[in-house]
């Protein structure tokens, strides 16, 4: 198959310039050029494209390269034209080409310039190409994220399991398959799909040491990315998003804080895509906040942070996306947000599939659930998931690592987890033996009858979330094996069966708790974040309850609880900062702010709290881009339905809208708007209700006045009463 007479090593220096290999590319590349049929799989940033492009320069013909993205492909052909003097020597076949550009593509290769050729796997199915390709002489098959083949994989592509039909239809040549990222199971499938069972498998580590792993509670998440940004100013990053409007809003808030940053997404023509892609690659902007779409094979070195917004769909997602930090071996810093009310949406997203496709998306949210919620060495955790075990049981560079938890004696916990797996067959998942020591009633524990067996409610005392971290430990020191055929069943391996027989001290670690984050629709939503500093907060609410008596208003007028748990994670020391804080405006911050600020300027000083360079965040103006439209209007004096009307709103819809821009401290004028629906005396009565209420809760105050009063109407004057006595 070799034409050209040099040594892999040679041609590395005359075709690319380079003096040394990486890792096993030497070895993979003699394997192609031998003719063997090869299986690569190779962390993003190893060194995957160079070794079919090397081995396709040295070669007679052209190799076929199967590739699942335009932009990919381009990106590729553009890379090896930048090695070349004649642009001839790579092209792509794909949709994109108008029939000029496709004849143009067949004439060089006819001509034999042409050593690349890439291709999706769509259009390798048009009988066209398949002729044309049958008449060509081809050096060797290379498909590209091979994972694509296997619906295990993270990114099936139904078109990708008909590569092998396709291929023997134009010629039986070698093939060499690649992927960054595989487990066992995937393995197996692409090797077994492409009909090549005998391929000689490199496999590299996935061990990326550079990179630093850390997972965060998903709360005030924009705000939390745009000071992240800000403290890595002028610093390459991704910001990945599971929906397009999302990616839009984070952008958004991105640059009304001062940050570069551009969106990516599959809703935008190609060419607006190519352009913010390559102002990326260029250095135009600092940041791509982007879906899924964004990122492959993209050759960018110096990415130096990848935030995923919203937990992936699985771990081989995470570790694709996470790859593309600090590929040349520099600084990398991953961060992801975590709440398992995205879990539960995601799961919504499976309904309706073929049962079978849905299994396998339950058990690989699952994988990264555990990945998110462990406290153990994430790398570890991660490397196990694909087959590597890491010595040891700390990084030294993961959040886990860094500031580990608290661990305790496992022995006893273990040998309970080890006997539920046994007493049931070992013929159920992980949830069914958590749910079997907790005593816990569901259909499934019914139907295999699990509260007959002895273990049943053995455990009751501790919650599901601990006997969950325990056996999760349990399966990646070892002790357990999850089959994948079977979905997640468990049994035990010969070091479990060793430790039941005859248990010795093991030491477990206490799970993080991810509980109270907040599900993507819910991130401004009042409450549900919690204190960071319950000291500084009881001492808030005694002020709140003093400065509450003192003006005679009801405490939430003065600043309602999210707020107040704000102050704990932010320390505001001035006026100024406490305006940053989600829920006070500057009309706020001015009437009720000073003895919260001194409070906590005091606090600082006694504790030596370190305020980490605070960050000041600006809110986009409105999630929706209502508020201001709004705001004018009402200075208009528009009637509230006429404004509805016009951005086809809802009645309620409208006064969520307006209950927004006040809590956040703008005052708005709705009196010409409640003058013509209540009369002055029923307009007191219910805002002398609001003054003397400790709540401001619409269902409390709908019972007290026993139904004289709509919804609506209610609302509208607890509008006018917080936009008067709060702000």
């Amino acid at each position: 198959m070799t034409k050209v007479d040099l040594t892999p090593r040679e041609a590395l220096e005359q075709f690319f310039g380079f003096n040394q290999f990486k890792g096993e590319q030497e070895a993979i590349i003699q394997s192609v050029l031998d003719g063997r049929n090869t299986f690569v799989i190779m962390p993003t940033g190893g060194g995957k494209s160079l070794c079919y492009q090397l081995p396709a320069l040295m070669s007679e013909g052209t190799a076929i390269v199967v590739s699942p993205l335009i932009a990919l492909m381009k990106n590729q052909v553009d890379a090896m034209r930048g090695f070349s003097n004649d642009d001839g020597v790579a092209h792509f076949l794909n949709s994109s080409l108008t029939r000029n550009e496709a004849i143009k593509v067949k004439d060089d290769i006819r001509s034999g310039k042409t050593k690349l050729l890439y291709v999706a796997p769509e259009s390798l199915t048009k009988k066209e190409n398949v002729e044309f390709l049958t008449d060509i002489k081809i050096s060797f098959f290379a498909i590209d994220e091979a994972h694509c083949i296997s619906e295990w994989g993270h990114d099936f592509r139904p078109e990708y399991r008909r590569l092998r039909t396709i291929f023997d239809e134009i010629k039986r040549v070698p093939v060499i398959a690649l992927t960054a990222t595989a487990t066992g199971k995937v393995q197996e499938d692409i090797l077994k799909n492409l009909d090549i069972p005998n391929a000689v498998t490199y496999k590299a580590s996935f061990n990326r040491p550079n990179l630093f792993y850390e997972v965060r509670p998903k709360r005030d998440v924009n705000r939390e990315i745009t000071r992240f940004v800000k403290q890595n100013a002028g610093k390459s990053g991704i910001i990945y998003c599971l929906s397009r409007k999302k990616v839009e809003e984070v952008a958004e808030t991105l640059n009304v804080n001062g940050i570069k940053a551009l969106p990516y997404h599959a809703g935008m023509d190609a060419g607006q895509r190519g352009s913010h892609q390559d102002k990326f690659l260029m250095e135009e902007v600092d940041v791509i906040v982007a879906t899924i779409a964004f990122g492959m094979g993209i050759d960018k070195p110096d990415v130096r942070f990848v935030i995923h917004h919203d937990i992936p769909k699985s771990l081989e997602s995470y570790y694709q996306e996470t790859g593309r930090g600090g590929r040349d071996g520099g600084e990398g810093k991953c961060v992801a947000f975590y709440s398992y009310k995205d879990i539960e949406k995601l799961e919504k997203f499976l309904q309706g599939k073929p049962v079978a496709e849905q299994e396998i998306g339950k058990q690989l949210l699952q994988d990264t659930v555990g990945y998110a919620e462990t406290s153990m060495c994430r790398r570890k955790y991660l490397l196990h998931y694909f087959g590597e075990e890491m010595p040891g049981n700390t990084c030294g560079s993961c959040d886990n690592c860094a500031s580990p938890q608290e661990s305790f004696e496992g022995k006893d916990d273990l040998r309970m987890i080890l006997d539920a797996v046994v007493e049931s067959k070992e013929r159920h998942r992980a949830k069914y033996i958590c749910d079997l020591i907790t005593g816990t009633e569901t259909s499934e524990i019914k139907t295999y009858k699990g509260d007959a067996l002895k273990i049943y409610g053995k455990g009751s005392e501790r919650p599901i979330h601990h006997w969950m971290a325990v056996l999760r430990q349990a399966n990646v020191q070892g002790f357990l094996h999850k089959d994948i055929e079977t979905y997640g069943n468990l049994s035990l391996t010969e070091e479990g069966k060793k430790f039941r027989k005859k248990p010795w001290s093991i030491t477990l670690v206490k799970e993080r708790d991810y509980s109270d984050g907040e599900a993507e629709d819910d991130e401004n939503a009042a409450g549900g974040r919690g204190a960071a500093d319950e000291r500084l907060m009881k001492m808030l609410k005694d002020l709140r309850q003093q400065v509450a008596r003192k003006q005679k208003l009801p405490p939430y007028v003065i600043f309602q609880d999210p707020s107040l748990e704000e102050m704990t994670m932010r320390y505001p020391i001035t006026i100024e900062e406490l305006t940053q804080v989600s829920g006070v405006g500057p009309g706020k911050a001015q009437k009720y702010g000073k003895p919260f600020v001194e409070l906590i300027a005091t606090y600082v000083e006694e504790n030596d709290i370190e305020r980490t360079g605070e960050v000041q965040v600006r809110s986009v103006v409105n999630k929706s881009g209502n508020k201001v439209h709004i705001i004018q209007n009402i200075d208009k004096r528009l009637p509230l339905d006429a404004i509805a009307r016009g951005k086809g709103l809802t009645m309620a819809t409208l006064l969520t809208e307006l209950e927004s821009i006040v809590t956040s401290g703008t005052k708005l004028d709705i009196n010409y708007h409640i003058n013509d629906i209540l009369e002055g005396d029923s307009q007191d009565e219910i805002m002398e209700y609001f003054r003397e209420s400790e709540t401001d809760d619409i269902e409390t105050a709908a019972q007290e006045f026993d139904g004289s009063y709509s919804e609506e109407e209610l609302r509208l004057i607890r509008l006018k009463f917080m936009s008067e006595v709060a702000n």
